[in-house]
């Protein structure tokens, strides 16, 4: 199992149940070559012949099982994964409930997220978290603890919100079926409950990731904007053929997810060594003269015309699935003040916890005015600083730091406001521009500033992120690195 594709929107990781497939469109069929070309301009073509909709059928699963098992069976042990285990038909449902459970962390780890990485973060997992009843007893920052590092925290609040609700309402055990573990666990949508109750339960039910998703395009041919209704209605149709009249759906999608992920893979494809390759559709290219159409009305309106090079007499199998512009990513400038305060042998640094919504939601962070102009001067990005400070310490002469105003007795001072540079961070959908500004208080007192209690109302909102109320402390040097 290697990444698992994700879409993101406003938030840092949406669960599966909120995904919704793209309406298709109905075309006529094209015809098998066709060139466009301007004077002086290259000659391009496409490929297209028209086919009946049972090309992208999966007529023989009874004979590619056979082949897709055996293979997996050499290799399903290839990459060490801790939570690969045969199916053990004897466990009890205690132990099959306990097994959903290692396979339901793996999944969520594995999103987005690569197998060699994801192995020592599971280990350690389970290794804090042996049951579900150790993880429901857990708290929000022992979770980010451990999953520091891993990216998209949402997916453990997810978790542990679920394991919660499993324990609360379900006696501790995961559901043992697909349509009731979908419905009822937040974050958990179609593949995922598939994946576990295939695996876990033996339930006859699909999968369809990334990797599978691609390798039955291959399979069956299926050129077509791949979030279309009509392409993943298909693309889970062949998943479905795969595992009905299984004997052990789970290796099944287990070799399936694993055939996609290191034999059919975006680039590259080894198809020389495809257990499947004597049923691929792309591989072999069926033409109008493989495929009886007795009619014009049985004709594919799913599939788009094929981009091939000049001369290309059939399209390569890294044609499939159909390729599709990616959204650009949006443009975001954060100016981030890097509070400290300093006694006199100690340095302190203010930290807040992000919203419990949306990106990194309910992580430490320095305080952070996000989504401000690009075109802000130096001198409002020092207003941002005393905004902050306002807000959120209790020192009223510093909001007057800049000016000629003495400082109050015994209040901290600001000694300084200095650039410190920009980070740029890429998410899957935002490109955003950390500007740094290192912002130093001294004196006032042997501790740090008091933090203010009030909400911190005149500050900039995200969209999106509910109450402005902001969660604030202080925290020595040496313990920044470690604020979950």
């Amino acid at each position: 199992m290697a990444k698992r594709k994700r879409h993101d929107d406003a938030s840092d990781y949406e669960p599966e149940s909120t995904r919704k497939p793209v309406a298709s469109r109905r075309k006529r069929p094209s015809a098998a070559v066709t060139r466009e070309s301007s004077e002086g301009a290259t000659t391009s073509e496409t490929y297209a012949t028209p086919h009946s909709p049972s090309l992208h059928l999966i007529s023989s699963p009874d004979l590619m099982r056979p082949s897709l098992l055996e293979w997996y069976s050499g290799v399903h042990d290839a990459r060490g994964m801790p939570w690969r285990k045969p199916f053990d038909p004897t466990l009890d449902s205690d132990a099959r409930a306990q097994r959903a459970y290692e396979v339901w962390i793996s999944e969520i780890m594995l999103q987005q997220t690569q197998v060699a990485t994801v192995i020592p973060y599971y280990n350690r997992w389970m290794s804090r978290f042996p049951t579900i009843k150790d993880l429901a007893a857990s708290d929000i920052d022992t979770v980010n603890g451990l999953w520091k590092g891993l990216g998209y925290y949402s997916r453990a609040a997810r978790l542990l919100a679920a394991a919660k609700k499993v324990v609360e309402d379900l006696d501790g055990c995961l559901p043992d079926n697909a349509k009731d573990m979908e419905s009822l666990l937040p974050g958990v949508g179609r593949y995922t409950a598939g994946a576990i109750c295939s695996i876990a339960f033996n339930e006859r039910v699909p999968v369809l990731d990334g990797n599978v998703s691609r390798l039955i395009s291959r399979l069956l041919a299926i050129h077509a904007p791949p979030k279309s209704k009509a392409s993943l209605d298909l693309l889970w149709q062949g998943a479905q053929a795969m595992v009905e009249g299984a004997t052990c759906a789970g290796d099944v999608n287990q070799a399936l997810i694993e055939l996609g992920s290191t034999v059919c893979k975006p680039r590259d494809p080894d198809c020389n060594n495809c257990p499947l390759r004597p049923w691929c559709r792309a591989a072999y290219q069926i033409s109008e003269n493989n495929v009886e159409i007795k009619d014009i009305e049985d004709l594919c309106t799913v599939c788009d015309p094929i981009p091939v090079s000049e001369g290309c007499a059939a399209p390569p199998v890294t044609s499939y699935p159909m390729k599709t512009e990616r959204k650009k990513q949006r443009e975001e400038l954060n100016i981030v003040s890097v509070v400290e305060w300093r006694g006199d042998d100690d340095r302190w640094f203010l930290l807040t916890r992000r919203p419990e919504g949306g990106l990194l939601a309910g992580l430490h962070e320095f305080p952070t005015s996000p989504e401000v102009p690009a075109s802000i001067s130096v001198s409002e990005e020092r207003e941002t600083a005393l905004t902050v400070l306002s807000h959120l310490v209790e020192c009223p002469s510093l909001s007057t730091a800049s000016s000629k105003v003495p400082q109050l007795a015994g209040a901290p001072r600001l000694v300084k406001i200095e650039r410190g540079g920009d980070v740029l961070h890429v998410f899957s959908h935002i490109r955003k521009t950390y500007r740094v500004q290192w912002v130093v208080l001294e004196g006032g007192g042997a501790s740090p500033p008091e933090l203010a209690t009030r909400s911190a109302s005149k500050m900039k909102k995200v969209k999106g992120q509910g109450s402005s109320k902001v969660e604030s402390m202080w925290v020595r040097l040496g313990e920044v690195g470690n604020a979950k």
